[in-house]
């Protein structure tokens, strides 16, 4: 497990931060619905050759929820550039998996980020975005907070393990679950849900292009959650069509394949 053992005050909200390792600096960005520890298996291999920063975004994981909070995309995409503010990281390399991928690259069009190389895993990153799931939630975000334990618990398990090509152990899914369960946590899930739109997306999108640094984007062939026909689409726009096609790897490429980002963060280094 990953020691996030540091604390950053943002808008009056604690946001859990850890860094291990030397050497330049990499930042490790997470996605929905997951933590920080998504990384774990990654971020330890990565610090034998880089200074690893890894928090975890407002209302997930360690960091701080409460009811009425404001988890949107636009929320986390100010607390990623004032942590690269905080850390004194004006250009660092950074790694990005599904929603982390659309903070980094709101970060870099609305707030003037830059970094030294970009590596983006299975992002959500064009529009449309979203299941019916989501659209559902959405509309109904009270009663699914509402849900008695055994049935939050069912749905989460479900819901999560459909982000992985092959089946989680127990001890994975006990992570990812662990920050959404509980009278704080339940709600906190659905919140995050309920806040994402595909309108920040769509402030970003039109000025896709080729960037300053090397962008590599990696997609596993299985994605359930977003079709990797969509990582043809964004590659054509940012990497002139290069795209990292992984085999048997899901949404969850962390879990499915870690390998396969070892090997493209170190194809960097």
């Amino acid at each position: 497990m990953l020691t996030l053992d540091r604390r950053f005050t943002f808008r009056g909200q604690s946001v859990a931060w850890g860094a291990i390792g030397d050497g330049p600096p990499l930042v490790l960005l997470h996605g929905t619905p997951f933590s920080s520890q998504v990384w774990r298996r990654i971020a330890p291999l990565a610090a034998t050759r880089r200074r690893v920063h890894v928090f975890d975004l407002l209302g997930y994981g360690q960091s701080e929820q409460r009811d009425g909070q404001d988890v949107s995309p636009a929320v986390q995409t100010a607390l990623f550039a004032a942590l690269l503010h905080e850390w004194g990281l004006q250009d660092p390399e950074v790694l990005a998996h599904d929603f982390g991928g659309m903070a980094a690259l709101r970060a870099h069009y609305l707030e003037g980020c830059r970094y030294r190389r970009l590596t983006l895993v299975d992002p959500v990153a064009l529009p449309p975005s979203g299941s019916p799931f989501f659209r559902h939630v959405a509309a109904h975000e009270q009663a699914f907070a509402g849900l008695p334990d055994y049935a939050h618990d069912a749905l989460l398990c479900a819901y999560i393990q459909g982000a992985a090509h092959a089946p989680l152990t127990e001890a994975a899914m006990a992570i990812h679950m662990r920050p959404w369960q509980g009278e704080v946590g339940r709600p906190a899930f659905y919140r995050q849900i309920a806040q994402m739109h595909d309108r920040y997306l769509e402030e970003i999108a039109p000025s896709y292009g080729p960037m300053d640094w090397p962008v590599e984007i990696l997609w596993g062939e299985e994605d359930a959650w977003i079709p990797i026909a969509q990582g043809e689409r964004l590659a054509a726009k940012l990497t002139g069509g290069a795209l990292t096609r992984v085999p048997e790897s899901g949404h969850l490429m962390q879990e499915d394949a870690p390998e396969a980002i070892v090997a493209a963060l170190f194809r960097g280094m």
